[in-house]
């Protein structure tokens, strides 16, 4: 009998921070995931609106655009995003 496990994918490429002004729900993160992932390069990104930070995975050997990104958040809603120190 063979047993299987599940390989997770290794999460590779740049990480980036953001901190985002204007949050007030869930669906405000969800909204600002969804820009944040329309940006070329974006492997995943992951908002949390208590802690006020989107994360952002980029894909390995992609150059981090912080102006796309900010971009991004903005097209969300009226949101203000800087990244995190």
């Amino acid at each position: 009998m063979k047993l299987f496990s599940r390989k997770q994918d290794a999460e590779t490429g740049p990480l980036v921070v953001l901190e985002v002004e204007g949050m007030h729900c869930s669906s405000c993160g969800l909204s600002i995931d969804d820009e944040l992932e329309e940006v070329p390069g974006v492997r995943s990104a992951s908002t949390d609106v208590r802690s006020g930070r989107s994360t952002v995975r980029m894909e390995e050997g992609t150059e981090v655009d912080t102006d796309a990104l900010v971009a991004a958040v903005q097209r969300a809603g009226d949101y203000k995003a800087r990244p995190a120190d």
